[in-house]
């Protein structure tokens, strides 16, 4: 008996709505904001990232996925700022794949999205170089805020968890791609 995976429930309730769930300027504009605050915050743990990129500077980096558009513009200290709407982008990466759904399931597989790439080859290859060896010390962030006990547990516990969603997806892409068990 075939059983249907949940993402592919969820994903096909969330379609039959078809409503347009576009946030107000506002809350888009904050969004930004915010996630550029936790970018340069990851970047600030790596001296040899914020070198690389400040040779970037002034360079404006647009991430696009559907209609959702990103620009970052480069600082001259090697973090990101957000970058005017109309700012020229010297460099696009724009998500190929449709369903938000699937993007998960890669990440969670340990892969990345598929990407179309245009623009300065430079730029693209340090953005390339950040992404694959900078990462987040999540552990010790909330280290400072709940004790290093108590991050420790949080992080091994959320380690289990993505691992057992991990092997889940994997299972279902493993038995939707004819893998069949008798």
């Amino acid at each position: 008996m075939a059983t249907q995976s949940p993402f592919s429930i969820l994903e096909s309730v969330l379609q039959s709505f078809n409503l347009p769930l576009t946030p107000p300027a506002w809350a888009i504009e904050e969004t930004h904001r915010r996630i550029v605050l936790l970018i340069n915050h990851v970047l600030m743990q790596e001296p040899q990232a914020m070198e690389r990129l400040a040779r970037q500077k002034s360079r404006v980096v647009l991430m696009q996925w559907r209609d959702f558009t990103y620009r970052l513009l480069v600082t001259p200290a090697g973090l990101f700022d957000v970058a005017a709407p109309d700012a020229r982008e010297d460099l696009r990466l724009v998500i190929t794949q449709e369903s938000a759904l699937s993007i998960v399931q890669e990440f969670m597989q340990g892969g990345k999205p598929s990407v179309r790439i245009e623009g300065d080859v430079q730029l693209a290859a340090e953005v390339s170089w950040l992404i694959d060896h900078v990462q987040w010390d999540i552990e010790d962030d909330l280290a400072r805020l709940l004790g290093d006990a108590l991050a420790y547990a949080v992080v091994r516990a959320a380690r289990t968890v993505a691992q057992a969603v991990q092997q889940f997806v994997g299972q279902r892409g493993h038995d939707s791609s004819g893998g069949s068990s008798a």
